[in-house]
């Protein structure tokens, strides 16, 4: 069932973006060669408990860790480890924190020194995806309206759309209806209203769409090695447009 948020819902899930973003602009000075994907984990940890906030993804369905960090050809749901960055690499971090039993969840992929020309590529359109999904929130149109704009924006930039994995509405629960894929028609799927929040999130590869499940049973991969980028929003369905709860702090 899609819930429509009320104003003093719609408040704490400010806050608990704000903290997200927080945490986000906290971590950037520190991503840069030679640091562990679990050093940069217990910082995340500590900001966001030093801050009033719950890490909800550490014991979400028995994940590990506060963090997703999926570095290169990982596409989602990497595991903190005792990894170094290298330069040349590019991490994606995705955070979910609460906030008075409200979430806020936001993805961006950072590069670590200087990387490729091919993968500033994939990180600069991937991002642009996002914005035109976003482009497409307001009452009255629908998911697939969303789900088409990522779509071929991908597709006119050569980039693979993962089919597996989507975005989602999000509340007091990490993952609420509706599903927000990053492929589809416009007009089809439900219908955006005044008070809904969704998370929009391309996952576009350099290469073919297809991925596979590691043995952690966590971390999502390429299936052809190849990069994959990941930059997530949590939005808000206003009266005429959208609110971006989980804003860049730049």
């Amino acid at each position: 069932m899609i819930s429509i948020k009320n104003e003093n819902e719609i408040e704490l899930m400010r806050k608990a973006g704000h903290l997200v973003s927080l945490t986000h602009k906290y971590l950037e000075p520190f991503i840069k060669a030679g640091i562990t994907t679990k050093e940069l984990d217990k910082l995340a940890y500590d900001f966001i408990i030093e801050h009033d906030g719950v890490p909800s993804c550490l014991g979400y369905e028995g994940f590990p860790a506060t963090l997703c960090t999926s570095v290169n050809d990982e596409v989602v749901h990497g595991i903190p480890s005792n990894r170094k960055l290298k330069n040349g690499d590019i991490i994606t971090i995705d955070m979910v924190i609460g906030y008075k039993g409200y979430q806020g969840d936001a993805a961006w992929t950072y590069q670590v020194g200087e990387i490729s020309p091919k993968k500033k590529y994939l990180m600069e359109h991937t991002e642009k995806a996002l914005y035109e999904g976003i482009k497409q929130v307001k009452p009255g149109n629908h998911i697939g309206d969303i789900s088409n704009a990522v779509e071929e924006y991908a597709k006119k930039h050569n980039l693979g759309v993962i089919r597996e994995l989507c975005g989602h509405g999000i509340g007091t629960d990490m993952h609420e209806d509706p599903d927000v894929p990053n492929y589809g028609k416009k007009g089809e799927g439900p219908k955006l209203k005044e008070g809904m929040v969704i998370c929009i999130e391309p996952m576009l590869n350099l290469g073919s769409r297809y991925i596979y499940m590691m043995d952690d049973n966590w971390t999502i991969k390429t299936d052809d090695g190849l990069p994959s980028a990941h930059y997530e929003h949590t939005i808000l369905v206003t009266k005429d447009g959208y609110e971006i709860l989980t804003p860049r702090l730049d």
